[in-house]
C-alpha cells in the first residue's frame, strides 16, 4: 500500500527579488540554519552579476543558468530478476531545480580561495554561457541515459 502523498511546503518569496527560486537557492547554500549568511551570500553573487553583465538582470541571468543546468533525464536503479539496470528516466520539475542548485553549489564549493559569492558568480556565469563543472555534471548525467537507452523499457 503506498503512502500518503506529502504536502508540498509553500515558500515565500526572497525580500530583495520578490522570487522564490531565489529563496529555494538561499535554502540549498544555507548551513546549519544561517540564514542570513546565505541571503548576504546570493545578493553578493546577484551584485557581482550585475557588475560583470551591465545589459542584463542577474535574476534572468540566474533564472536561464539554472534552465540550462537542470537535467532532462537520469538514470535511476531498478532490478528486474537478480540483476540491478541503470533504467532512464525523464525528470520532475521540483527534482530538476533541486539538482541544478545542488551541482552549481557543489561546483563553487569545489573552488579554493575566493570568496563565496565571487566562486558562486563565475560558476553561474559559465552555466549561463552552457560551459562549466556543473553543465559538465548535467552532460555527463545525460550521456549515462543515453548510454542506457536499451533498458528503458524497464522503466514504468
Amino acid at each position: 500500500m503506498r503512502r500518503k502523498a506529502k504536502k508540498k511546503f509553500h515558500l515565500e518569496p526572497d525580500p530583495k527579488y520578490q522570487s522564490e527560486l531565489v529563496e529555494k537557492f538561499i535554502n540549498h547554500l544555507m548551513y546549519d540554519g544561517k540564514k542570513q549568511t546565505a541571503r548576504n551570500v546570493v545578493y553578493q553573487m546577484m551584485d557581482e552579476l550585475k557588475s560583470r553583465m551591465k545589459n542584463d538582470e542577474p535574476l534572468a541571468i540566474l533564472t536561464k543558468a539554472i534552465s540550462n543546468v537542470s537535467p532532462v533525464l537520469e538514470v535511476r536503479s531498478r532490478r528486474v530478476g537478480g540483476a540491478t539496470y541503470q533504467v532512464p528516466r525523464e525528470v520532475r520539475a521540483d527534482r530538476k531545480n533541486a539538482l541544478a542548485f545542488r551541482w552549481l553549489l557543489a561546483a563553487a564549493r569545489a573552488k579554493k580561495g575566493k570568496p563565496m559569492a565571487y566562486k558562486l558568480s563565475e560558476e553561474i556565469l559559465a552555466a549561463y554561457k552552457g560551459e562549466g563543472a556543473a553543465m559538465k555534471k548535467r552532460e555527463d548525467t545525460h550521456k549515462m541515459a543515453e548510454a542506457n537507452r536499451a533498458f528503458a523499457h524497464f522503466a514504468w
